[in-house]
Formats: structure tokens, sequence, C-alpha cells
């Protein structure tokens, strides 16, 4: 549904569709990786109320510095690639936005999750991923879209 939003915007910038996976499957990697960390946390009992807050700030910081980190490689091979600094640009910003909210949303589904009595280690997968999935190509298509409209 997210794409069809944006198809007149993917239409007049078809390296668009190219790089779209990118962002989305950065955000997944990134999510997941905080998600496996506090999912083990909870098992072995070292994730409590206590320091959840803690985690959710270091995992923002490191989901901040991942993104500015990977969005310039990125960015520069996109903007090279495609002869566009533009897009460059685009795809830094949804990185990094994609990047943050991972980090947040691996930090936070399993806690969420386990006050409601389900397995998080079953059902935060498929949860981050249709996150970061629908964040990552808004953002990077709405940026797209207030950039080339």
């Amino acid at each position: 549904m997210v794409i069809g939003l944006f198809q007149q915007t993917i239409e007049q910038v078809v390296a668009l569709a190219i790089l779209m996976p990118i962002v989305a499957s950065m955000g997944g990697i990134a999510g997941s990786q905080a998600l496996t960390l506090v999912i083990r946390g909870q098992a072995l009992g070292h994730v409590e109320r206590s320091n959840i807050g803690y985690l959710l700030n270091r995992e923002i910081i490191v989901g901040a510095v991942n993104g500015l980190l990977w969005a310039s490689v990125v960015a520069s091979i996109a903007s090279w690639w495609f002869s566009d600094l533009t897009l460059g640009l685009i795809i830094a910003i949804a990185m990094v936005i994609n990047l943050v909210v991972a980090a947040i949303c691996g930090t936070s589904l399993p806690v969420i999750l386990k006050a409601m009595n389900i397995d998080p280690a079953l059902a935060g997968g498929v949860i981050l991923t249709t996150i970061t999935d629908v964040v990552g190509f808004f953002a990077f298509l709405g940026l797209a879209t207030l950039f080339y409209a």
C-alpha cells in the first residue's frame, strides 16, 4: 500500500525502485539485532523494567551512529552510480530514520509483547519487519516526493 501511494514519484525517478529495498533491508537487519539482544537479555533475566530505559537510549544511539555511517556509504555510492546528489541525500536521510526506528522497535517490541503474554521470540520478527519495511518505504518515497515534486 505504501509503495502504491508514491507510484507517480517512482515513475518519475526510476532509480527509487532500485534503491527502495536497501532502505528497508538495512532497517530490518538493524532492528533484528536489537530484537535478538533484548530477547536474549529477557531469557537470561538481564532485561527488566529498571533498565529498559537505559537499553532503549543506548540502542537509539547505536541506531543513529549506524544510520549515519551506512547512510554516508550508501548515499555516496547512490550519488555516484546515478549521478544525482539529491538521490544520495534522500536515501541517507531515509536510512537514518529507518535505523533509529528499527532500534526503538527492536528494543521495545520484546518488552511490550512479553507484557501482553506473547512470546517475543515468535512474534517479534514479523512485527518488526513489517514496521521497518513500512517506515523505510514511507520515509524514502516520501522524501523523494518532497525533493522531486
